[in-house]
């Protein structure tokens, strides 16, 4: 997940909290896990379980005198007053979940995305396990051009409608698992694909072409131990015979990839109107002004002019649209923004610093894991941030440590342990509840840990072996 802070200096209390206080916040993130692991038994949405602590966490915060009331200042200078709960709030992740979704939500009836998965599905014969493989790849791809949530959202829109047209819903589980795995995996392949891979790039000043010189062996193989996980787990396995491969080559032969194109010219411009959306996404940091305004507002604005199209009838797609998982977010950084506030992740620093102490070897591999785990149930951005400062100050850590690249392994991969982990896990399980296949917190956290172990498995073997 992303976030950013802004405070005054005069507002943020000058003396770090009081040990007993940044254990009592500590414990109340973890009651906050364990609820949403309770989800079903408790008979609540997420965003209702997220509220709940996000008012406990702001009256605790306020009350313990943690929380900067007062004045903000704003990047460019500028100072306001505002609640203090508004800016704990990452709005461009906000601004991309709604202006995504909105986006994908009108070209999708333009048929677009039918075309698309029937076209995949078609060339995959039909058979799972070329389909699983050929969206595993465009999931990857699509992470590291874009960002993992809407590339969550696009590739699964086309997944439900691929295994919806074969008849194996049965699969989505499976698909859609993978998928939001993949998406923090391909968000390694590049210096600018993750928050986290740009502020401890630019810490440890790796280049461009030497992160991905670097990363892309990793994430080609990561993928390819995804799909094999996926296939054992979930029985996603290749036709096993001629008979089977033939009858699933004249079932897809019937298919029409035109089904569903009600105007032709709808169609067209909306294939214009992706084209330029995912072009202008994955150039947002080079483009004049749009770089300044950020990935939310990309994403807002196309789906405002996408919404053109059905100008008389918006309330439909507003009314279609997860506020359920746009809630959770809000509450869920203000939960995570006091208890960065209390000291929680200043605790978790220091504890990883000195693991640091440890070596390139040991300490690169003890930083790995605890900096994935860490980000599993927290905010890995200003995690990063911390990671960064630590290795930074540290003499011993030269630009060419595996320990930068440990820390930005851990930064990313630890997002698939839980669905709070990474905002495209939570996606994935929104769209998993959208067409009818339900998974709870503690099923999820179950499912991925095969996955997410092998991860981070790989990743230390890979630092350890690696010429980085």
């Amino acid at each position: 997940m992303t976030h950013v802070l802004f405070a005054s200096a005069e507002s943020v209390a000058t003396h770090a909290p009081e040990p007993w206080v940044t254990a009592a916040f500590a414990a109340l993130l973890g009651a906050m896990v364990l609820a949403l692991a309770l989800e079903e038994q408790l008979h609540a949405k997420k965003s209702v379980i997220t509220g709940v602590f996000a008012v406990v966490a702001l009256l605790a915060g306020g009350a313990a005198g943690l929380l900067p009331f007062g004045e903000i200042t704003l990047p460019n200078g500028h100072h306001v007053n505002m609640p203090v709960y508004v800016p704990a709030v990452d709005w461009g992740v906000i601004a991309i979940i709604l202006g995504a979704s909105m986006f994908v939500d009108v070209v999708s009836r333009s048929g677009i995305f039918t075309w698309m998965a029937i076209r995949l599905t078609r060339i995959s014969g039909g058979d799972p396990f070329r389909l699983l493989t050929y969206y595993a790849v465009l999931t990857v791809a699509f992470s590291a051009v874009l960002n993992n949530v809407t590339a969550m959202i696009i590739v699964g829109s086309l997944t439900a409608v691929s295994l919806g047209k074969l008849g194996r819903k049965d699969l989505l589980l499976g698909f859609l698992l993978t998928e939001g795995l993949l998406t923090n995996v391909g968000g390694l392949l590049t210096l600018i694909s993750s928050v986290p891979n740009i502020i401890l790039g630019q810490a440890a000043d790796i280049p461009f072409l030497h992160f991905f010189v670097v990363a892309a062996p990793y994430v080609a193989l990561a993928g390819a131990l995804t799909v094999a996980l996926a296939v054992w787990r979930f029985r996603i396995t290749p036709l096993a015979d001629a008979e089977q491969r033939k009858a699933a080559a004249d079932l897809v032969a019937g298919f029409d990839e035109n089904d569903g194109i009600d105007s032709r010219t709808f169609f067209n411009v909306s294939w214009l109107l992706l084209g330029a959306f995912i072009a202008t996404l994955a150039g947002t940091q080079t483009l004049p002004v749009v770089s300044e305004l950020g990935m939310g507002f990309v994403a807002m604005g196309f789906a405002a002019i996408a919404l053109v199209r059905y100008k008389h009838d918006v309330d439909q797609n507003y009314k279609a649209f997860d506020w359920d998982l746009l809630f959770f977010f809000v509450y869920l950084f203000v939960v995570i923004n006091v208890a960065e506030h209390a000291g929680v992740l200043d605790r978790i620093g220091g504890a990883i610093g000195q693991l640091v102490a440890l070596g390139d070897q040991v300490g690169g591999a003890a930083l790995l894991w605890s900096s994935a785990l860490a980000s599993s149930v927290t905010d890995n951005v200003p995690l990063a941030a911390v990671l960064a400062k630590i290795l930074a100050a540290d003499p011993n850590v030269g630009a060419d440590s595996p320990l930068w690249w440990s820390a930005i392994f851990g930064a990313n991969l630890g997002g698939n342990f839980t669905p709070i982990g990474s905002a495209s896990t939570v996606v994935a399980v929104s769209v998993m509840h959208k067409h009818g296949v339900p998974l709870s917190f503690r099923d999820f956290v179950v499912a991925s840990a095969p996955f997410a172990v092998a991860h981070v498995a790989l990743a230390t073997i890979y630092i350890a072996l690696y010429p980085l």
